[in-house]
């Protein structure tokens, strides 16, 4: 805050000027003025907050100094400094907008107080103004979200409220020829210079240069910037706004992914343009870090993949058996990657084969710990969000089901056999030998065959067979898959031993079985 000092009297000009510390009551003090035409002369270019002035000088006095400055900055605070005590004097200052009247004969501290006052008062506006400015901000916004969200249904003192402020702005009239103009909706997103809150002050850095360059409005949502933005052939169509971004990218050293939403002649038609413009921003990390879009590139986008294969299933569920979070981070970025290339990929299909993922690690824990004892309920694992970096996320929640896993078999005492459980469920469509298990499990096979018979109470042989009769009736109860593919998934080549095996476990052949819960 600036405060200038006018004195004829080199004396009391140097005096105030060094007498008392300036700074550090936070004024910067600007070079004294010898009269008041020269302060006249150096006020519109220095704008000094406040004038502390004598109120007799040569030529023009301190109150019509006050009247001059009061009429160039209204908001400039002014303190007069007498040697007459003189109560007329002091009622002509006062109705000139005067802070304060001091004698000359005053104290420091007085002089002091009078300069703290009038900086307060400064202050006071400052904030009164800010203020304004925040609940004028505030109302606008809401007034954009309304026309975007819902529309102003025919509210005419909503609709002269948005006129006044995009017309101000120039967005829905052209400010040469006055003739209404086109508008869109533009959503970008700005990165590069790491997370929030950083990220914050990237995106207010981005819309200040935007509505600088642009005929605009701006709102800043949480993780990226919405534009209303009057289109103009040459301006503010796809290859200018491009050159808009690219200005952006550029100043700031930052990626910008933006998506344009379709053009419009009316308020009404700005929701449209939203919804456009959304649909294509929801495409982020499928068109690329960076760019303007619009729905011209997504229309050929039909879908990609939703769910993990079999195969996909079988390789998750050998990593999580194994522990390896290094392999499993490796795993889930490549398959986050290849999903992300896929040319025909949706935000839906996307969203669908990520659930899959984490779909599949809760149906391994779940199969893998049905054996250990005081298992944590799914519930308070992670959860998929959606809101980070994709791959991310994925991993956060399956890597915790590793874990839970492998914390739950290090508090168990035959730990491998839970191990060697969770091995024979991951593999009942191929053949499994004790033997092979045991060595998974790094355990002599005559001492695993002991141990595995008295945790669970049969012999593997018996535990096996249970297990692939077990996996035989959810398919056979989820699916139409018929009954000989069935058999080859769950381990076995000759359907007829197959069938024998499943009405000696269900008391029903497994045409019968899908039959029966057909009618039930």
């Amino acid at each position: 805050m600036r405060i200038l000092i006018v004195d004829d009297e080199v004396i009391i000009r140097t005096g105030l000027c060094t007498v008392i510390d300036w700074k550090e009551l936070g004024l910067e003090l600007l070079p004294a003025a010898s009269s008041a035409e020269e302060a006249l002369e150096r006020i519109p270019e220095e704008k000094p907050h406040i004038v502390l002035t004598d109120i007799r000088m040569s030529g023009m006095d301190g109150i019509e100094l006050a009247r001059e400055v009061k009429a160039m900055l209204p908001d400039t605070e002014i303190v007069i400094l007498t040697g007459y005590d003189d109560f007329s004097y002091a009622q002509q200052a006062l109705r000139e907008g005067v802070t304060d009247y001091l004698l000359k004969t005053s104290r420091p501290e007085e002089i002091i107080k009078a300069a703290l006052k009038a900086k307060q008062n400064i202050m006071d506006k400052w904030e009164s103004i800010k203020q304004d400015n925040l609940q004028q901000a505030a109302l606008r916004n809401q007034l954009l979200e309304r026309v975007l969200g819902r529309g102003l249904n025919d509210d005419r003192e909503a609709q002269g409220q948005l006129q006044v402020w995009f017309s101000k702005n120039g967005v829905d009239v052209h400010p040469e020829t006055g003739e209404s103009a086109a508008m869109q909706v533009l959503l970008i997103s700005v990165s590069g210079w790491g997370e929030t809150p950083v990220l914050e002050l990237l995106q207010g850095a981005a819309e200040n240069i935007l509505f600088e360059l642009l005929p605009c409005v701006t709102l800043m949502k949480k993780d990226h910037l919405l534009l209303v933005v009057r289109h103009e052939v040459g301006m503010t169509d796809q290859s200018g706004l491009t050159k808009a971004l690219k200005r952006v990218t550029e100043t700031l050293k930052c990626s910008a992914f933006a998506a344009l939403g379709t053009v419009t002649q009316d308020y009404e038609g700005l929701r449209e343009s939203y919804r456009a413009a959304k649909e294509v921003f929801a495409y982020q990390g499928l068109l690329g870090a960076q760019g303007l879009f619009t729905v011209e590139d997504i229309r050929e986008r039909s879908g990609g993949r939703t769910v993990c294969t079999e195969k996909e299933e079988a390789e998750l569920t050998a990593i999580l058996m194994s522990g390896n979070a290094t392999e499993l981070r490796h795993w889930v970025n490549q398959k986050v990657r290849a999903l992300l290339e896929d040319a025909a990929a949706t935000p839906l299909t996307v969203q669908g084969y990520l659930q899959s993922m984490i779909i599949a690690g809760h149906r391994w824990l779940e199969r893998a710990s049905s054996s250990q004892e005081g298992t944590v309920p799914l519930s308070i694992l992670p959860t998929y969000e959606g809101e980070g970096r994709p791959e991310d996320e994925v991993f956060k929640v399956l890597s915790a089901v590793m874990t839970r896993f492998h914390q739950g078999l290090d508090q168990n005492r035959y730990a491998y056999i839970h191990k060697s459980i969770a091995y024979i469920r991951d593999n009942l469509h191929q053949p499994i030998s004790l033997q092979q298990v045991a060595g998974f499990v790094h355990v002599n096979p005559n001492h695993f065959s002991e141990v595995f018979k008295r945790e669970t109470g049969c012999t593997y042989i018996e535990f096996v067979t249970q297990e692939r009769m077990k996996r035989a009736v959810e398919i056979l109860q989820g699916t139409q898959t018929k009954v000989s593919d069935i058999a080859r998934r769950v381990g076995y080549e000759d359907i007829k031993y197959f069938t024998q095996q499943f009405k000696k476990y269900t008391g029903r052949t497994p045409s019968e079985f899908r039959q029966g819960n057909k009618t039930e």
